[in-house]
């Protein structure tokens, strides 16, 4: 780094660090209050841009107060603002106005892996029939590598895949809502967003994959049944290539 690059970055650092913890009422430089409220306008926009399920949800009388919490405690620390609120589902967590929303969290999961899926490299996704040809001694052995797009979101006691899902597709608001716990994959195989409900077997499977475990130790993850969970992930986007076999 040049030291007028050093420079500007020593006063950006210094500069940012005053809007942050300068007291707004007593700042003697009011300049620095417009700047303020520039800056935590455009964070709110962002985190609600980036969590339109949620914001519809509760509406914006609670979704901005509640954001506003949110940017005052975890700022941005970056001007690209298309990613910003990765801590958001955390917060909301353990926010006490949303202790009546059990499934608030876990939707806010959702609408970031939607975001994470769109910003992510492009990849073409693994064919259904990539095991075509490949040896049945060295199956076993081969690793599943997901997509780079692929996010998937366990909730372990609401419905909050299909309450997101219902407000992202805009259809049977009013339907009968069985509640129990779901999980679901958001990925972007090609050029749009998608997603899919998932299986236990199925989303065991996944995480087995993403840990790095080879194709036989994923199957006993996933109950030993390849057909089980074979064409809903891989036909919904979850890979990107077989290690070892056909991409």
């Amino acid at each position: 780094m040049t030291a007028s690059a050093s420079a500007l970055r020593t006063f950006q650092d210094a500069f940012v660090a005053r809007l942050e913890t300068a007291d707004a009422a007593a700042d003697p430089a009011p300049g620095y209050g417009v700047y303020r409220n520039t800056v935590t306008r455009a964070a709110l926009d962002a985190v609600a841009a980036n969590h339109p399920t949620v914001r519809r949800l509760v509406g914006d009388a609670w979704f901005e107060p509640a954001a506003l919490v949110f940017v005052r405690r975890t700022p941005p620390r970056d001007g690209v603002l298309a990613a910003y609120g990765a801590g958001f589902a955390d917060f909301l967590a353990d926010f006490e106005p949303a202790r009546e929303l059990p499934y608030l969290a876990d939707v806010a999961r959702l609408d970031r892996a939607w975001t994470e899926a769109h910003l992510a490299a492009d990849a073409s996704a693994l064919a259904l029939d990539a095991l075509a040809g490949v040896d049945a001694d060295a199956l076993a052995g081969l690793r599943l590598v997901p997509h780079p797009a692929a996010r998937w979101v366990r909730s372990a006691d609401a419905p909050a895949f299909t309450i997101w899902a219902r407000h992202r597709e805009d259809r049977d608001l009013d339907a009968e809502l069985p509640w129990h716990g779901e999980a679901a994959l958001v990925t972007r195989p090609r050029d749009i967003v998608r997603w899919c409900a998932l299986g236990e077997e199925a989303l065991r499977c996944l995480e087995a994959c993403a840990a790095g475990a080879a194709l036989g130790e994923a199957l006993d993850a996933g109950g030993g049944d390849l057909a089980a969970w074979w064409p809903q992930l891989v036909g919904a986007g979850a890979f990107r290539a077989l290690e070892g076999g056909s991409t």
